[in-house]
């Protein structure tokens, strides 16, 4: 049986975008792999607290000599650190803010990123686990747009979750999330619509992918 960890980070609820394609790639995956298990966390709705030098210098305590106030800090920390482990995949809703991605999945990265567990270690927890980003925005970052070159989240996910934590990372990006909302973009909205169907049919394709490969 096949573990999915679900992690939201867009403040816009319902009317979110990234939260819309990750829900089309979990019923996809529940759709194809029925007794499977979701974990779901929702970053925004339910947020974690930022890394503190209690909880971050615990992890280089031997379980066993921790203070209990170190124990304490820590427990959370061990919690999504498991949860990531648990998962033999992640789908992760990724909304550009402010270009780059929000302080709800940074700080939730800030935990999950630990020496000596899942990085700088010779056996990386996390190593080869496949990851699904949904990197929604509100405009274009493509090549030959004003704003090419503005995008801090998807290279900085690109870095942090393939070339430090070792995950299998593949990226879905719905864009022109605005085009609808504004007059000065409604010449854009058919693109949007476009890049919306676009990454629904990724969404769903991956994720069907995935829970068969895993399910085998």
């Amino acid at each position: 049986m096949a573990t999915l960890l679900h992690i939201d980070s867009s403040l816009n609820g319902e009317g979110s975008h990234s939260r819309k394609v990750t829900a089309a790639f979990r019923k996809a995956w529940e759709d194809q792999h029925p007794e499977g298990k979701v974990i779901y966390r929702d970053l925004a709705a339910n947020p974690v607290p930022h890394l503190d030098a209690l909880t971050y210098y615990a992890s280089f305590v031997d379980p066993a000599e921790r203070t209990p106030e170190q124990s304490a800090a820590f427990a959370l920390r061990e919690e999504l650190l498991a949860e990531s482990e648990a998962a033999d995949a992640i789908v992760i809703g990724a909304p550009l803010y402010n270009y780059s991605v929000t302080s709800g999945l940074k700080a939730w990265l800030d935990h999950i990123i630990t020496i000596g567990r899942n990085v700088l270690t010779e056996q990386p927890t996390l190593a080869g686990k496949p990851v699904v980003v949904v990197s929604s925005r509100g405009g274009s970052y493509a090549p030959g747009t004003p704003e090419h070159g503005n995008d801090y989240a998807q290279p900085y996910l690109e870095l942090v979750l393939r070339d430090k934590l070792g995950l299998d990372v593949e990226f879905i990006i719905p864009e022109l999330t605005l085009a609808p909302a504004y007059d000065s973009m409604k010449d854009l909205v058919p693109l949007f619509e476009e890049s919306r169907t676009k990454a629904f049919a990724e969404a769903e394709a991956k994720a069907k992918a995935l829970a068969t490969r895993l399910a085998a």
